[in-house]
């Protein structure tokens, strides 16, 4: 049987008409831990949506695999009862549907069968005091009221329990302090005991990666992969920033000009 978890060969995807994603190449296998960093605006969150099949953004070329199987253009939901899972990096606020309920619901599609309350709640509890979460956030509506460290522990405490056969995380460690960086850390490490499970840790930052087990770290420079490297090149980023493949890729002429993104570096190609 192939290990082969999930295989993306000339990827081109489009935003209103721009096209953000330029030609990506990626083979994750199962069980790795793949992080993809660059600059602000490079195209990491679009490579995650096109990947889950988010509408909004347009294959125009290239195809994607996962478990072996051309997914290209399947629907969203298909994907994650296929095994697929993305967080976000602002989860949405879903009045009048609990997070519990919600988790519950999503677990009987991925399994196709009845999940018994019992089970679930032992299962949920044991999830929640891993991630530090009151137990009183299940019975809570999804993400309503929720800080920003509480929205990202209900990320992977879905993750958690869904048990994707593949997890896209999202900037899941912006806008956490420490401890809540180390506490989503733990749940992360948690899905890697899984071996068949893979990771694609979609960052700019390097906090969350410091306790974790990475298999291949990549560089998106302006929608391209410009370096694949292992995990030391994670510490080579925290040594030297992005500034390094930024000059490489003015130097082969793939940006004319740059602008400022929003913490005032010129990082984003126009």
């Amino acid at each position: 049987m192939s290990n082969q978890l999930l295989e993306i060969k000339g990827l081109s995807v489009h935003v209103e008409d721009k096209e953000i994603l330029h030609g990506i190449d990626l083979e994750i296998k199962k069980g790795e831990t793949h992080v993809l960093m660059g600059p602000n605006g490079a195209g990491k969150s679009t490579l995650g949506y096109a990947l889950m099949g988010n509408p909004r953004y347009e294959v125009t070329a290239g195809a994607i695999r996962f478990q072996g199987k051309e997914i290209t253009r399947e629907a969203p939901d298909k994907r994650a009862r296929e095994g697929m899972f993305l967080s976000f990096q602002n989860p949405v606020e879903v009045p009048g549907l609990t997070l519990g309920t919600f988790i519950r619901n999503a677990m009987e599609q991925r399994r196709g069968a009845r999940v018994r309350l019992w089970d679930f709640r032992k299962e949920l509890e044991k999830a929640m005091e891993l991630l530090q979460m009151d137990r009183a956030y299940g019975d809570r509506d999804l993400n309503a009221g929720f800080s920003g460290g509480e929205k990202k522990k209900a990320e992977i405490l879905q993750m958690l329990l869904l048990k994707p056969s593949l997890a896209i995380l999202d900037e899941t460690d912006s806008g956490l302090d420490v401890d809540a960086v180390r506490t989503v850390s733990q749940g992360v490490k948690e899905y890697q005991k899984d071996r068949d499970g893979g990771l694609l840790i979609i960052t700019h930052s390097t906090r969350i990666l410091e306790s974790l087990q990475v298999d291949k770290t990549h560089i998106m420079v302006d929608g391209r992969i410009v370096k694949t490297g292992d995990a030391s090149l994670v510490e080579r980023i925290n040594r030297m920033g992005f500034e390094q493949f930024l000059d490489e890729a003015d130097q082969n002429s793939l940006c004319p000009e740059r602008m400022e993104d929003s913490d005032g570096r010129k990082n984003i190609c126009r």
